[in-house]
């Protein structure tokens, strides 16, 4: 299977792990494209690339199984949850033991800012930053905020800049 196939299945892995939400799918789908396009632009390593996009995929398996047991989430809980839930499916695509703990230490990491250990795992918090921004509506102050604190990549950057006019 292609790195283009693999990721693909996931995607539909992910949209019936999360049937019948589509706020979820349509956050996990826009979190996956900025992941992919910040990567591209930043010239990820292709066995990176495929890591980071399988992450931003399936970053947020955890939220329904939190919510299932607390009655809500938040980003703790995500991380908690999430690595138990995306295992089965990488795991279904085919990925190498090595590949899924990564993506599985990328999703039970996702919240964390601190301690980031890799260009996969900046991209991915940056993807997910630009898509949660928007659905929080989030305000000048905490867009500028969040530009200066997580943002570290060029292209994710100039996407920050593009899609909130802040400097």
């Amino acid at each position: 299977m292609t790195n283009i196939e693999i990721v693909d299945l996931l995607t539909e892995k992910m949209m019936e792990f999360d049937k019948g939400d589509a706020r979820r799918i349509q956050h996990f789908l826009k979190v996956h494209r900025f992941a992919q396009l910040i990567g591209r632009r930043e010239k990820l390593e292709e066995h990176t690339q495929l890591l980071l996009e399988c992450a931003a995929v399936v970053h947020d398996v955890g939220i329904h199984p939190a919510e299932a047991e607390y009655g809500y989430n938040n980003g703790k809980l995500q991380e908690k949850f999430g690595p138990e839930y995306a295992r089965p499916l990488l795991e279904a695509v085919g990925l190498p033991e090595a590949d899924i703990e990564r993506i599985c230490y990328l999703v039970g990491h996702h919240h964390t800012y601190s301690g980031i250990d890799g260009a996969d795992y900046q991209i991915l918090v940056e993807a997910d930053f630009l898509v949660n921004l928007f659905e929080d509506e989030a305000s000048e102050k905490a867009i500028a905020a969040a530009g200066q604190k997580i943002f570290r990549t060029s292209t994710g950057k100039a996407l920050l800049e593009q899609l909130y006019d802040v400097p």
